[in-house]
């Protein structure tokens, strides 16, 4: 028997759906334990990644891998799909973020034909839906991969204040349950608080601060949302110094008390 534990996590989810459930699971700072592929069809926002900000529109498609923190703008008129490769997969896939803009029409069917093929086998009975929705998914990291070396280079390459941006959020992504505030962090990055901040604004539009508190009250509302953890153990878990303090910057942040939130979820 040929073992299919690559694709037993695989998720294909409509970024309309991704907001269904509130628009701060997308918009907010997070990073995921797995790869994942955005493919827009419609629409315009803006998308962080990696501490750096830039437009998409139609014919985009977003690869992050596991641990790289982003966010993205998904207004009403947004569609596309959201890829989800599971922790386990095995597919070969980029190790860097890539942000490709897909302008030949033919590449644009390819993979809007190979998601079709995923999920129609996916959702099959029919024999062998397992080594079929397996090898459709090897297609689709194939022409990922096909992508990225076509790719238009970037016109300059990132300089240091997107290079400092970066350096920040893959620290912050490691560290932001330990309490550490913008000066700890810029002390551990080599620089001022004053230049992490004007770095941050430059490279994403927003100061470090908020990037910090949007990556905690992220991973809040994710545990009110999903589990029954208690709103004090929460505020703890995230470096919080009191819960009175955690419910403060929790409505500051989404106008909602923890426990509110959390009934309304």
């Amino acid at each position: 028997m040929q073992d299919f534990t690559a694709i037993s996590n695989l998720r294909l989810i409509a970024i309309p759906r991704l907001v269904a459930g509130g628009r701060w699971r997308v918009e907010a700072m997070r990073s995921l334990s797995e790869s994942c592929l955005l493919w827009f069809t419609k629409g315009q926002g803006r998308i962080t990644v990696q501490g750096a900000t830039r437009g998409y529109t139609a014919h985009n498609a977003v690869f992050i891998p596991p641990g790289v923190m982003h966010g993205f703008d998904a207004g009403q008129q947004v569609f596309g799909t959201a890829v989800f490769f599971g922790r386990n997969c095995d597919v070969p896939l980029p190790k860097e973020p890539h942000h490709l803009r897909i302008r030949e029409v033919h590449a644009q069917q390819e993979i809007n034909v190979l998601l079709d093929s995923i999920l129609r086998e996916m959702n099959s009975d029919v024999p062998a839906h397992d080594r079929a929705t397996r090898h459709y998914l090897g297609l689709l990291g194939v022409w990922l991969e096909r992508q990225v070396v076509r790719a238009e280079p970037e016109p300059v390459k990132p300089d240091a204040t997107r290079r400092l941006a970066a350096r920040y959020s893959k620290l912050l992504e490691k560290e932001y349950r330990s309490g550490m505030g913008v000066a700890e962090f810029a002390a551990a990055l080599n620089v001022t608080p004053t230049h992490l901040t004007r770095c941050c604004k430059l490279a994403c539009g927003r100061p470090a601060s908020a990037l910090l508190q949007d990556r905690r009250i992220f991973e809040a509302r994710r545990l009110l949302a999903e589990t029954k953890i208690p709103v004090g153990h929460i505020a703890a878990s995230l470096g919080y110094t009191s819960p009175a303090y955690f419910t403060r910057a929790f409505h500051h942040l989404t106008g909602k008390s923890p426990t509110a939130f959390r009934r309304a979820s």
